[in-house]
Formats: structure tokens, sequence, C-alpha cells
């Protein structure tokens, strides 16, 4: 990890970040993949859940909700 990057779970809302790796392992790491977080994908801090959990990600087109502890797994880059 470089000194820009974070996980996606510090990922500001309405901010976006490409993905850079996925540090989780089977089964939660094909579930990411298959929900299209793979490397260079762009994502976008949408909303978070009353409670700050889950927040829900714009992937892809379409808006998936990850836990934080399940987004922590995520290495992204930030985007302007």
């Amino acid at each position: 990890m470089n000194k820009t990057s974070l996980t996606l779970n510090q990922l500001q809302l309405n901010s976006s970040g490409r993905v850079r790796a996925i540090t989780a392992i089977s089964p939660l790491r094909h579930r990411l993949l298959d929900l299209g977080l793979i490397n260079d994908t762009i994502v976008k801090a949408l909303h978070r859940g009353p409670a700050g959990d889950p927040t829900a990600y714009q992937i892809r087109g379409a808006v998936i909700a990850l836990r934080a502890e399940d987004a922590a797994c995520i290495i992204i880059d930030p985007v302007n």
C-alpha cells in the first residue's frame, strides 16, 4: 500500500477510488471478485446506514452494500 492508498471503508461519502488489491481470503475474496471488484475498478461511496454500517457503493453501474469489515479488505487509490 502506498502513501495515498486506503481501504474502501475509509473512503469518504461521495468520493471515488480505484481498486488496487483485495486482501480478503476465500470465500469473501470470491464474493468481492464476483461483484466486480477487480483491479482498476472505480468505486464510489454513496450512503452509510443509520448506525454507520453498511455502506452503499456504486460499482460498475450497480449499487452494492458492504459491511465495514468486508470493505476493509479492499485497498483503493483515491481518484479526483
